[in-house]
């Protein structure tokens, strides 16, 4: 494993049945040499022993095993444990697609100022039906600085997702990596960091494949993330300034994500989302989605809407391309 180039960190905390597919879609990539190292954040479906049956096959995957302790202190500990120069994330449930990998790193490898770099994601659902791709704005399509204090999220163009995202490992320890402090929205902090130091690359191609799941951080904990998602910004801008970060890293540090209850009413608002993105799309399995939301909470009148919608319209069999 001394040829190790490419550090690929992912956090695992149960979805076992999902897990197998990502793994694969790591262990099959060509061209680079990589070791995968997940933290199994204390699962309890199994997603361990699935995990070590694949490293007992295969010595580029590492498991780690350790108490559950949240997705932030889980990629810290995985990637203080990588040897590549250059580290990637994952997440399990999405896809990794053949050449990411490869392509990536190649552009780290002969552009010195480039720090991160990220690809298109397909967003999908469950079934990996096509909801929509994020493309980003565009202006990232070459090596650049994105820290733009005039836009909304600061930046003038930035990762299409968290899995989507390869950086320097170099660069990554220079900024103190991922903050502790931020259980949620841990990304976008250590993205303004990378931005300040170097510059950030959007490959217009599509190389990951992200999967909209209820129970997601992005779909159940959207309170804590907004809060936090600002706090980074009010972050960045301090340190712009010349000001220490420390009091909005102590706040952050406060705030922490609830555990919620799986709740009918908020899969029904999974559920009438996917069914809506199908829609959109013309695809006829919206309809399938939408019952499924109205058997969850038959008071969603929208989704009552949507399905008489979806039956009027002339839908077609959506298939994987």
């Amino acid at each position: 494993m001394s040829g190790v180039v490419v550090s690929v960190v992912m956090g695992v905390c149960n979805g076992v049945d999902l897990l197998a597919e990502t793994v694969e879609s790591i262990l099959g990539q060509e061209g680079v040499e990589l070791e995968f190292i997940v933290v199994d954040d204390g699962s309890s479906d199994g997603a361990g022993a699935l995990l070590d049956g694949y490293a007992a096959g295969d010595p580029r995957l590492r498991v780690i095993h350790q108490e559950n302790r949240g997705l932030t202190r889980a990629l810290i500990r995985g990637c203080s444990e990588a040897r590549g120069e250059f580290i990637a994330r994952q997440d399990n449930g999405d896809l990794s697609l053949p050449g990411r990998l490869r392509r990536q790193q190649g552009l780290l490898a002969v552009t010195p100022e480039l720090l991160f770099v990220s690809a298109w994601t397909e967003y999908c659902g469950p079934c990996l039906e096509h909801i929509s791709t994020e493309k980003g704005s565009g202006e990232g399509g070459t090596p650049c600085r994105i820290i733009d204090l005039q836009r909304e999220k600061l930046v003038l163009d930035g990762p299409s997702h968290h899995g989507s995202v390869m950086f320097r490992r170099s660069a990554y320890e220079a900024v103190d990596g991922y903050h502790h402090q931020f259980a949620v929205a841990q990304d976008w902090d250590l993205w303004y960091r990378l931005a300040e130091r170097g510059s950030f690359m959007m490959i217009p191609e599509t190389l990951y494949r992200a999967r909209l799941l209820p129970g997601s951080i992005s779909g159940e904990r959207k309170p804590e993330q907004r809060l936090l998602s600002r706090l980074s910004q009010e972050a960045l801008r301090l340190r712009l300034a010349g000001e220490p970060e420390t009091p909005l890293l102590e706040r952050a540090a406060l705030i922490r994500p609830e555990r919620r209850p799986e709740q009918a009413v908020n899969r029904a608002a999974w559920l009438y989302f996917i069914g809506e993105g199908l829609r959109r799309n013309g695809d006829r399995r919206a309809r399938g989605y939408f019952r499924g939301a109205l058997r969850e909470n038959p008071l969603l009148w929208k989704g009552w809407f949507r399905l008489v919608q979806a039956f009027l319209s002339p839908l077609r069999q959506g298939k994987r391309s």
